[in-house]
């Protein structure tokens, strides 16, 4: 008997997960990164799903920065075209090409990281309304790491 409540408690939330039915809009809106430093906002793209970043907790370059001009807003200085390293970081589009695959799924899209100038795939599930998971990979979805959203 233990070994079945043992069973079931661990199954439990891949059961919730599973469960949680979603329509393919149900990510639209302004999402915290995991860090909470940065709100994103996914919307639709044609008939894809994209995002940018819309808000930082830090906007702007600090006194002493390495980085950037204290006082200025910060850049997309990682970025590897060095034509697109004086973007702004809010307006950033970060998240592009998602597709619905149904459930809570979205697929086959890219994730762009500014703190690294880094492009992975991406795969984004919808646990709940209040939290969506963007697991970022190279090659296959085994060898990446995901990051939790949440509203």
């Amino acid at each position: 008997m233990n070994k079945i409540i043992l069973m079931v408690i661990m199954l439990l939330p891949m059961i919730v997960t599973i469960a949680y039915a979603t329509g393919a809009d149900d990510i639209l809106g302004v999402w915290n990164n995991q860090e909470q430093d940065a709100k994103i906002e996914i919307k639709k793209c044609g008939n894809k799903y994209c995002g940018k970043i819309v808000w930082l907790k830090v906007s702007n370059y600090s006194e002493g920065s390495n980085e950037g001009v204290p006082g200025t807003p910060k850049v997309d200085h990682n970025n590897p075209d060095k034509n697109l390293r004086r973007s702004p970081v809010i307006g950033l589009p970060i998240v592009h090409d998602f597709s619905y695959a149904g459930g809570n799924v979205w697929y086959d899209g890219r994730v762009y990281d500014p703190k690294n100038g880094r492009t992975y795939s991406g795969k984004l599930t919808l646990v709940s309304p209040d939290q969506l998971n963007l697991r970022g990979f190279i090659g296959i979805s085994l060898f990446g790491r995901t990051a939790i959203w949440t509203r």
